[in-house]
C-alpha cells in the first residue's frame, strides 16, 4: 500500500477578468488553465514547475503572482501548499509584494500587517473583514488549524470582494486534481506558449486591451487616422508650393501616421474576419 504525504500545489487568483489576465499570463511561458472566478480570474498550472526548476511551490507561485500583477496593474493572490506548509502572497502592480505563511502545524509567520494590507488592497471592510482576516494568523484559531485549511477560509471571506472560485478549485488539493477540475470549470480554457510569434501577439493584445487600445484600432482609431490623412495631405501640398521643408515634413509625418492607423486598423479586422481574432479583437468594437 502507497502512502502519500501531504499534497503540493498552487493557483493565481487574479482580481480582474479573463480578457486583463490573459495576455500578461501568456507571457510568463508556461501552461496555465484559465477560468472565471467571480470578479476574479483563476490561473492553475496545467505542469508541476517545482519539481523541475529547482524552486518550491511557494516561490513559483508568489514569482508567477508578481509577473502578472506588474502587467495588469491588478491584485494578484498567489496560493500554495507544500509539504504540510501553506501561505500566500499578495502582489498589485509595483507595490511592495506581502506574505503570509503557516508551518504544518498552523503557526505562522510572514510580513506583520499582511492582513491588514490584504484588507486595504482588496477593499475588505476595515473592521469585521479584517477582524476574521487576523484571527487565520493565530496560532490557536482558525478553522481546522493547518495551513491549507486557513487558506479556504481566505478564499470564503474574499467571496465578499467578488470571488467565486470554480468547484474543485481548493486550496490543498493535489496539483493533478486541481488541474482536473480546472479543465471543467465554466468558461475555462488553456494558455500555452508556443514561442516568438505567441510573444509578440500576446504583447499587441495587451496594448490593445489597455488604455492605448482605442487609439490603436476601432472607431476612435479610424477617425484619428483619417483626420490625419485629411490634414497631412493638403498641408504636405501647401508646403510643396511654398517650398518649406518644415512644413513639408510635418505634413508627410501626419499623412503618414494616418495612413498606417487606418491600414492598421483594416489589418487588424482581416485577420480577425479569418480566424476569429484574440479574445481581445473579440472584446474590440
Amino acid at each position: 500500500m502507497s502512502i502519500s504525504g501531504p499534497a503540493t500545489g498552487g493557483l493565481l487568483l487574479c482580481r480582474a477578468e479573463p480578457l486583463a489576465v490573459r495576455s500578461p499570463a501568456h507571457l510568463l511561458r508556461v501552461r496555465l488553465l484559465l477560468a472565471p472566478a467571480g470578479a476574479w480570474t483563476v490561473l492553475v498550472p496545467e505542469d508541476k514547475p517545482w519539481l523541475t526548476g529547482g524552486k518550491s511551490a511557494a516561490e513559483v507561485i508568489s514569482g508567477w503572482g508578481s509577473a502578472v500583477a506588474a502587467r495588469t496593474d491588478r491584485p494578484v493572490l498567489g496560493l500554495w501548499w507544500e509539504g504540510g506548509r501553506a501561505g500566500f502572497s499578495l502582489a498589485g502592480g509595483f507595490r511592495r509584494t506581502v506574505v503570509q505563511e503557516w508551518d504544518a502545524a498552523g503557526r505562522p509567520s510572514g510580513d506583520p500587517g499582511a492582513m491588514r494590507t490584504l484588507a486595504a488592497r482588496l477593499g475588505l471592510d476595515p473592521v469585521l473583514d479584517l477582524e476574521e482576516l487576523e484571527r487565520l494568523t493565530r496560532p490557536d484559531a482558525g478553522p481546522g488549524g493547518d495551513g491549507p485549511a486557513r487558506l479556504r477560509a481566505l478564499a470564503a471571506l474574499l467571496t465578499r470582494a467578488g470571488l467565486a472560485v470554480p468547484p474543485g478549485l481548493a486550496p490543498g488539493e493535489a496539483a493533478d486534481r486541481l488541474r482536473a477540475s480546472a479543465r471543467m470549470a465554466p468558461g475555462a480554457e488553456a494558455l500555452e506558449w508556443s514561442g516568438r510569434r505567441d510573444a509578440l501577439r500576446a504583447r499587441r493584445d495587451a496594448v490593445e486591451a489597455g488604455p492605448l487600445g482605442p487609439w490603436l484600432r476601432g472607431p476612435k482609431a479610424r477617425r484619428l487616422g483619417a483626420a490625419q490623412v485629411a490634414a497631412g495631405a493638403p498641408l504636405l501640398l501647401w508646403a510643396a508650393r511654398r517650398r518649406s521643408p518644415a512644413w513639408a515634413t510635418a505634413g508627410a509625418c501626419l499623412l503618414a501616421q494616418g495612413a498606417l492607423s487606418l491600414a492598421y486598423d483594416r489589418a487588424r479586422a482581416g485577420n480577425q474576419g479569418a480566424c476569429g481574432g484574440s479574445g481581445a479583437d473579440r472584446a474590440r468594437p
